[in-house]
């Protein structure tokens, strides 16, 4: 695995496997790998010849009362269990080479980020997609990897690829989970033990929305108040949102039909935690 900083280095690596006529995959992370980003790496060793994962905590998607300085970091750690799981190029560059100047401009993401998390993180998608586009263009990858957990996050990303014409194709892979359903992330190690056991219910509440909707429930406003109660009753964290809308479009729905995604918030002392299923409702 070669380890690269600088965008020029990176840019002339990809040039030179494509001349090789390379298929390349791209894993995008934040860092503070665990078993979720590795096994994206694993989904794309096995379409690509070339695995790229980047690794960087981008500030322009963390607001100023959020956790960008608290964010994990440990890239001895994550440079090994890269290398580990067959990363190729593990790209790592800091903000002046990300940001060396202050950007004229910026991707402005006006569809789809009224609700979920962009309801409550004001300009937090403009700051993901403008660092995606950034990463896209520097590492031109045939394929991008991403986690299907921020759902949110891959139905913007689509719609940019959609509407900049951009030359990559999107794979959502699945959550990964831990053994009793709690979604894999990078916050979790920031919950108390209290928190961690109590953390299971968001799942569960997930659960009971699927048990609802397979007995023939079809009121949104019925399963978020079952869901609600549930969550209040098995976590002292406090909700951030409980949402279901069409799925990528993200449209909020009285009566659930089609596509639609079942989505969570909760926030915990030091974590906010995220969690989805996405459904097919005849």
């Amino acid at each position: 695995m070669k380890i690269v900083e600088t965008v020029q280095e990176l840019q002339n690596l990809i040039k030179e496997a494509k001349r090789n006529e390379s298929v390349v995959g791209f894993v995008p992370t934040m860092g503070f790998l665990h078993e979720g980003h590795l096994s994206l790496v694993d989904q794309a060793q096995k379409e690509c010849d070339l695995v790229v994962m980047s690794i960087f905590v981008n500030p322009l998607q963390f607001g100023p009362n959020e956790d960008f300085d608290r964010y994990p970091r440990n890239f001895e750690r994550d440079s090994r269990l890269a290398r580990n799981a067959g990363v190729n190029i593990l790209f790592y560059p800091n903000v002046k080479e990300m940001y060396p100047t202050e950007s004229a401009m910026k991707v402005i993401v006006h569809e789809g980020v009224s609700v979920l998390c962009g309801k409550s993180r004001p300009g937090h998608f403009d700051g993901v997609a403008t660092v995606v586009l950034k990463l896209f263009n520097i590492v031109t990858p045939d394929r991008a990897y991403f986690g299907m957990k921020d759902a949110q996050q891959v139905a913007v990303i689509e719609k940019m690829i959609r509407d900049f014409n951009l030359q990559v194709s999107l794979i959502g892979c699945p959550t990964l989970r831990e053994e009793d359903g709690l979604a894999k992330s990078s916050r979790n190690v920031n919950l108390t033990d209290v928190e961690r056991k109590e953390a299971v219910s968001i799942y569960n509440s997930l659960q009971l929305a699927k048990k609802l909707i397979a007995q023939g429930e079809r009121k949104t406003e019925r399963i978020q108040e079952e869901m609600t109660t549930f969550l209040e009753t098995n976590s002292s964290g406090t909700i951030d949102y409980i949402e279901l809308l069409t799925y990528p479009e993200l449209n909020h729905l009285e009566q659930l039909e089609g596509k639609v995604i079942i989505a969570i918030a909760q926030q915990y002392s030091k974590a906010r935690l995220i969690d989805n299923i996405v459904l097919e409702i005849e």
